[in-house]
């Protein structure tokens, strides 16, 4: 028996069908394919700002987690499971499991961090609600038109239910780990 519409119905990708057409090559000409809510989201090229604020930030964390005998890694641009329906490629991600085929899963991240430049709305609202209900315990936005890093934790079904947003004129430090690094100088 055929189901009928009466109006016609967007398709959701995977993240096993978002895999596919990547292992396929069909992404080749978008920069930075993600796979948002079941939509495939191609992000903008980056600046040499957004470059340089993305790298300092990873090595400072990265610094920060082996001065800490942390066993988190500092990844950057690499793809999160998040079943059944999003595969995001965030500038950061703190995990546990930094080795393996596929993407990192959902279940090994301890932190998520983007830097946003042309994108702060998008990272502070859609980026949030994603995180937050994936249960990522700890979501930084390092906005640099404001200079300022929002800190978000305690993941609820909707989002973070605490909000911080701190200068980038000293130590950051982190909500749900220990870990601190210094802010002056990576905008």
């Amino acid at each position: 028996m055929t189901r009928g519409f009466t109006v016609p119905q967007p398709v959701r990708l995977t993240v096993s069908d978002f895999e596919v057409l990547h292992h396929a090559g069909a992404l080749v000409d978008h920069h930075h394919a993600q796979l948002i809510e079941g939509t495939i989201v191609a992000m903008s090229p980056q600046a040499r700002r957004h470059a340089f604020a993305k790298n300092e930030l990873t090595y400072r964390l990265r610094r920060a987690l082996e001065a800490a005998g942390s066993p988190l890694t500092a990844l950057s641009e690499v793809t999160v499971s998040i079943p059944p329906y999003s595969a995001p490629e965030p500038d950061l991600v703190l995990t546990d499991a930094p080795q393996g085929e596929g993407y990192v899963p959902v279940d090994s991240v301890a932190l998520i961090a983007e830097v946003a430049d042309s994108t702060v709305r998008y990272d502070l609202d859609a980026k949030q609600r994603l995180y937050g209900t994936a249960g990522i315990p700890e979501y930084w936005v390092l906005d640099l038109p404001a200079r300022t890093l929002h800190r978000f934790c305690s993941p609820v079904s909707n989002g973070y239910e605490r909000h911080d947003i701190l200068p980038l004129t000293g130590p950051l430090d982190s909500a749900t780990l220990t870990l601190t690094i210094d802010g002056t100088g990576i905008v």
